[in-house]
């Protein structure tokens, strides 16, 4: 069975930071758009691509869920 795991974590006041740096970004649209052209990625792209991906995702969760918080925080 798995168990919930809670941690406190501070959250910078500006949650747009909660995103890829720009040249990360860049990066990785870099990776994703020759993969849309058809161009066939290097084993060591593909990994890089959804590392980058899975990170991207987690800082979306992140700021979504700050979010949520801050809005229901009384106050």
């Amino acid at each position: 069975m798995s168990q919930p795991i809670v941690f406190e974590l501070d959250l910078p006041d500006d949650l747009a930071s909660f995103r890829l740096p720009p040249g990360v970004d860049d990066r990785l649209q870099e990776l994703l758009d020759r993969q849309d052209r058809g161009e066939e990625l290097t084993p060591e792209q593909r990994r890089e691509a959804e590392g980058l991906t899975e990170l991207s995702d987690l800082l979306s969760l992140l700021r979504l869920r700050a979010q949520r918080t801050w809005r229901e925080q009384p106050g």
